[in-house]
């Protein structure tokens, strides 16, 4: 059969056997294997009557270290080279003379396209095509680049095609698990809680900025900008001198609590932040300095936080020094009125004169060690006030008779200006004039001899003011904002060598705002004198309040009733119990939902006021037992709580609450709950 095969498309070679097979030695295992195969049953028929083209592809393929195959004749019989054999899995050896398509038959429909265009006479070329092959027994993902080239008989005609390919599923899967790990990593550096960027080349062009920069920089138009472009108004503050220099040098900066002003909103001002933040530059595979990596952290929180605690230190020395200082004061004439009268030489007036001198300088140690004892108890919460229905004027009589030793003694000038009628507040007498006494203690000490001190006490319809002024040193302008904290004093002068201890102003704050008042502070300028004023609030002469409609006031007088309070804060019950005894009602406190049930069944309140968060149980469960009762049927129930979300009301309804108060109380809602309870008992 030396003339044109149909089946092959060329003419079988007229070499002997022997030669007509050289094309198949070597190759290997595949080659050993097409030399063994039976190839009569195939439509290829025996190798020596293959055609020339088949025999130089299949000779190309054995002798190449790269995995190919080819596919010939008209059922493409699959033939392939050792390299090909790791592409096979568990298809080698069965596959060796089969048809293409059913030794691929999984991924047939991926390949079959490209084999028609190749039979077609035209090459194709794929990279990391995914085909889903089942070589091993399951399907298994892979990825693969090549070629498929037509091959065409001894008579031009296409008989086959060759493929040369490798399997990059290796590949794929790195580039996929480092495409992740970039993901992950990106993920992570824009949540990262400190400030993170990338600025590359000689201007710092931003490359990467997170979230954390972006927030603290103020806007997000960083990427593709310069450093400059970005951020004019950082011009001058050293940092692009910074970045210039770590781009030249390669050394790194570190920085710590830098101060940055930066206008965080087109058009805002300059606000100051503080940074820990490092320059670390970026360097090439040559080593060459590309860009430079910027981590950090804002800390301006915590720059204040040792700003002020570097502040209280040195409130702390300061106030030691003047504590020792206005000890020794008084220590010096009583230690020498002691000597004195040690020696037992004093005539009688001399020694009435030396005692006099140890029990005025002892009282005024007695005061400053009050002073300390008095803010101690009222920063711990410790003190409990004595309230009665009090007339403003009296106090101010009180105070003045206090100091007026010391205003006499300085021949200052008192103007009074009192209400012209009587002024109520609900308040401890105690407190309120060592509070008044402590102003114009104040007040007389740092104006000059022979000042002019007003006082002033006026009555809108629902507070009581009371205005202390003077023409004395006032207060300076970096010294006002903190007048009323602890251990704050304008500085000594020598004709006030007993200055006191610089808690005098911070006792009185707390004493008013326990009194539900404030207190402020004003001077217009060193020298031209200061005005403190305190606001209370106002109640009638029957205790009314005036605040609102008249008998609606927080401190409105009802008809008595039985209230009972639960709150497992003893402070909180108690207080509120006085003030609503003060109100007329009697009221009994219990500080757990057991005891509460239990005296409610003795007692049967018409008002109890229950706290939520109860140490036994909590208020809800308790409204409910006190519901079950019947003798209780008619007791309105208030819920004292923290929480005020909508969630909480609703619970607070289904419990069989009649309202719902969030802490602390507004207390004209709790005089309009016991007037309505008074009505409805009526």
């Amino acid at each position: 059969m030396n003339e044109a095969s149909p089946e092959w498309g060329g003419p079988r070679s007229q070499d002997g056997a022997d030669s007509a097979t050289t094309f198949l030695s070597g190759g290997g295992e595949a080659g050993a294997l097409m030399r063994a195969h039976d190839w009569s049953r195939s439509p290829l028929g025996e190798p020596s009557g293959w055609p020339q083209a088949l025999r130089t592809v299949v000779s190309l393929m054995l002798g190449s270290k790269f995995p190919m195959f080819c596919a010939w004749g008209k059922d493409l019989a699959f033939l392939y080279n050792d390299p090909y054999i790791d592409v096979l899995g568990g298809k080698h050896p069965a596959a060796m003379g089969e048809p293409f398509h059913e030794v691929w038959s999984e991924i047939w429909a991926d390949l079959a396209p490209l084999s028609e265009r190749a039979l077609r006479g035209e090459a194709t070329y794929w990279e990391k095509l995914p085909l889903l092959m089942r070589r091993h027994g399951y399907d298994e993902q892979t990825w693969f680049t090549f070629s498929y080239s037509p091959v065409r008989d001894d008579t031009g005609v296409v008989a086959g095609l060759y493929c040369a390919c490798v399997e990059v599923t290796g590949q794929v899967l790195a580039e996929r698990y480092r495409d992740e790990e970039n993901k992950r990593l990106v993920t992570l550096f824009e949540q990262a809680p400190g400030i993170i960027a990338v600025v590359r080349g000689p201007d710092h062009v931003f490359e990467i900025a997170n979230k954390s920069y972006v927030q603290m920089i103020g806007r997000k138009d960083l990427v593709g900008k310069t450093a400059r472009e970005a951020l004019p108004e950082v011009e001058g503050q050293g940092f692009f001198e910074l970045l210039d220099q770590v781009y030249t040098s390669g050394m790194p900066f570190v920085g710590h609590a830098v101060p940055l002003d930066v206008a965080r909103e087109p058009g805002a001002p300059l606000e100051r932040r503080y940074l820990d933040f490092i320059y670390q530059p970026i360097r090439d595979p040559n080593g060459e300095v590309v860009g430079i990596f910027v981590e950090g952290s804002d800390v301006t929180v915590r720059k204040r936080v040792e700003d002020e605690l570097r502040a209280a230190n040195r409130q702390k020395d300061q106030f030691l020094a003047m504590l020792a200082h206005e000890l020794r004061n008084p220590l010096a004439p009583i230690t020498t009125a002691a000597h004195l009268l040690k020696l037992g030489h004093l005539d009688a007036r001399a020694v009435r004169n030396a005692s006099e001198i140890i029990a005025r300088q002892a009282e005024h140690m007695t005061d400053l060690v009050n002073d300390l004892l008095d803010v101690s108890r009222v920063t711990r919460g410790l003190v409990s006030l004595d309230k009665e229905e009090l007339d403003v004027n009296a106090v101010v009589a009180g105070a003045f008779e206090q100091v007026r030793p010391l205003i006499e003694s300085k021949r200052h000038s008192l103007t009074m200006q009192l209400s012209g009628e009587p002024v109520h507040v609900l308040g401890d007498r105690t407190r309120l004039v060592q509070v008044l006494s402590n102003i114009l203690n104040n007040a007389a000490k740092y104006t000059p001899s022979g000042g002019q001190i007003v006082l002033r006490v006026t009555a809108p319809v629902d507070q009581v003011v009371v205005t202390v002024s003077d023409n004395g040193i006032g207060i300076e302008p970096d010294v006002l904002p903190y007048i009323f904290e602890l251990f704050t004093q304008a500085e000594r002068t020598p004709d006030r060598s007993q200055g006191g201890l610089g808690i005098g102003l911070a006792l009185v704050k707390s004493l008013v705002a326990l009194h539900g008042g404030t207190v402020d502070a004003r001077s217009e300028a060193p020298g031209l004198g200061s005005e403190f004023e305190i606001r209370l609030p106002r109640i009638d002469a029957a205790g009314a309040g005036l605040e609102g409609a008249a008998g609606d006031g927080p401190l409105a007088r009802v008809e008595p009733l039985r209230v009972m309070v639960v709150d497992d804060n003893e402070d909180a019950a108690q207080m509120l119990a006085t003030l609503l005894e003060v109100q007329g009602h009697a009221v009994s406190v219990e500080y757990d939902g057991r005891g509460a049930l239990q005296r409610a069944r003795r007692e049967r309140p018409q008002v109890m006021l229950l706290d939520i968060g109860l140490p036994d149980t909590d208020g809800y469960a308790l409204a409910r037992q006190l519901r079950a009762v019947p003798e209780l049927g008619g007791a309105t129930l208030v819920a004292l709580t923290g929480y005020g979300q909508n969630e909480d009301r609703r619970l607070a309804e289904e419990a069989g609450f009649d309202h719902h108060l969030v802490k602390p109380a507004d207390l004209d809602q709790v005089a309009h709950i016991l007037a309505q309870a008074q009505r409805d008992f009526r």
